[in-house]
């Protein structure tokens, strides 16, 4: 008996690929055997899974668009399979749970699938979910130092894959991500946005976690809570006083006098000029200025006279 592989799906010839795999999926889980108990059943399934067998593959539906099942099934010369037709002969391997299974995934084919077309209630068999959701994606945000002692909001573009409205095909989508980035945001903070990685039918999207770096920034050091500032100063200087112009990331120029002498390891501490705390923005840490003492590379022996002549004395 010849087949009508479109009638056997109820579509039409003009059908996409998308309503192929629509029709099948809603058919083959009305018609299942575990679930229609019906006379008749089995051998509609296996007629379901047979057409879609052949019409979701792009060079048996162009063999049997043209040649209709004779030519399928007997096969077509090789000089008529330019276009891509399928020229061997065509035997369905005649296991429609093998088709059933690879269409849907795994092999408890209801655990993901809830239909209202009929209800399950055959055997007992209850509806189950048993997906299991991907790994996180973790990707690095770059801030600048200013970004971190502000805070700002950062647009980020992702494109993901999105299951389409027949739950079987899907495409690429581009989505924008929003991030309110705190006042004093520390390195290695972790941002998650739950569940906005590709979606697939057998699977919960994972999760795409931010995580902080901090880019380098041309006059401070981050540690902590504390920002760090090197000064070069001369021996001259380290002996005899001076002041340190400091422009802060608030845009205040400050200026620190010197009045000790600055021995290697001196350290002039700041407090609360540093980074906000993210628990609590109102306070702060500490700026610490550091210094970079260079001596002179020679020196004249009149100039090294007068140097010992001036720290020649007794306290």
């Amino acid at each position: 008996m010849s087949n009508d592989y479109y009638e056997t799906l109820e579509i039409n010839r003009n059908a996409t690929d998308a309503d192929i795999k629509k029709a099948y999926r809603r058919l083959a889980l009305k018609f299942h055997p575990k679930r229609n108990r019906e006379p008749g059943s089995s051998q509609k399934f296996t007629q379901l899974s047979e057409a879609y067998d052949v019409l979701s593959d792009p060079r048996k539906k162009a063999t049997y668009d043209k040649f209709g099942e004779e030519g399928l099934r007997g096969g077509i010369p090789l000089e008529f399979a330019s276009d891509g037709a399928w020229s061997s002969k065509y035997v369905y391997h005649g296991n429609p749970d093998q088709t059933f299974k690879q269409f849907f995934g795994g092999d408890n084919p209801f655990a993901d699938f809830y239909t209202n077309d009929v209800p399950l209630q055959f055997g007992g068999l209850q509806p189950q979910v048993s997906k299991t959701q991907d790994s996180p994606i973790e990707r690095d945000l770059y801030l600048s130092l200013d970004d971190l002692f502000h805070g700002c909001t950062k647009k980020i573009k992702i494109s993901r894959r999105v299951m389409n409205d027949d739950g079987c095909t899907s495409s690429i989508k581009d989505k924008i991500l929003s991030i309110d980035v705190k006042p004093g945001w520390n390195e290695g903070t972790r941002i998650t946005f739950p569940k906005e990685g590709d979606q697939g039918p057998n699977s919960i999207p994972a999760d795409i976690v931010f995580i902080v770096r901090q880019k380098t920034h041309p006059l401070f050091v981050r540690h902590n809570n504390d920002l760090i500032y090197k000064a070069k100063i001369t021996l001259e200087m380290a002996l005899t006083g001076f002041s340190v112009d400091v422009q802060t990331l608030d845009g205040r120029l400050l200026s620190v006098p010197i009045n000790d002498i600055v021995h290697p390891g001196y350290q002039k501490v700041l407090s609360g000029e540093g980074m906000p705390l993210s628990k609590n923005p109102s306070q702060r840490g500490n700026l610490i200025i550091t210094f970079d003492l260079e001596f002179p590379k020679k020196l004249s022996a009149e100039r090294k006279y007068l140097i010992k002549q001036a720290l020649s004395f007794k306290d």
